[in-house]
């Protein structure tokens, strides 16, 4: 498995400009799922609803990924870090159903919208002013 490495704040200023700079993000990150679950829902989602399903399946997501690989990991080796990307994947989907209170599919099709107006915005981003989101999508 990967190991993560991320910088720690040493000072507090440097805490709270991280702090900051996750919350620009997650508002940045939460437009898409907003736009593709008002598109999804015929209008029935609010930004509140997007930001809950960002926040909350990222976190699940990252809860079920990496406890599936601590538990099982010993026991079935790489085939466990399998099992919890497709449990988390379910799981992040259940976030968005839950969330925006439709289907299965519709969680899906919130997700797939979410995924295709985020690129178009990083373009435009990277083409207008030079910068990029961070790549946290698989391709």
């Amino acid at each position: 498995m990967m190991g993560l490495t991320l910088p720690i704040p040493s000072t507090l200023s440097d805490a709270i400009i991280v702090g900051i700079a996750l919350i620009i993000l997650w508002v940045i990150v939460s437009i898409p799922v907003y736009f593709a679950g008002k598109l999804v829902t015929t209008g029935n989602a609010s930004f509140g609803d997007a930001m809950v399903a960002t926040l909350g399946g990222g976190i699940v997501y990252f809860i079920v990924f990496y406890g599936v690989d601590f538990f099982l990991g010993v026991l079935l080796g790489t085939t466990a870090l399998i099992f919890g990307f497709i449990l988390a994947l379910v799981a992040w989907l259940a976030i968005y159903r839950a969330s925006f209170n439709t289907s299965w599919f519709g969680a899906l099709g919130i997700v797939i919208v979410a995924w295709v107006v985020l690129i178009i915005l990083d373009t435009l981003l990277t083409l207008t002013f030079g910068v990029t989101l961070p790549k946290f999508y698989p391709f």
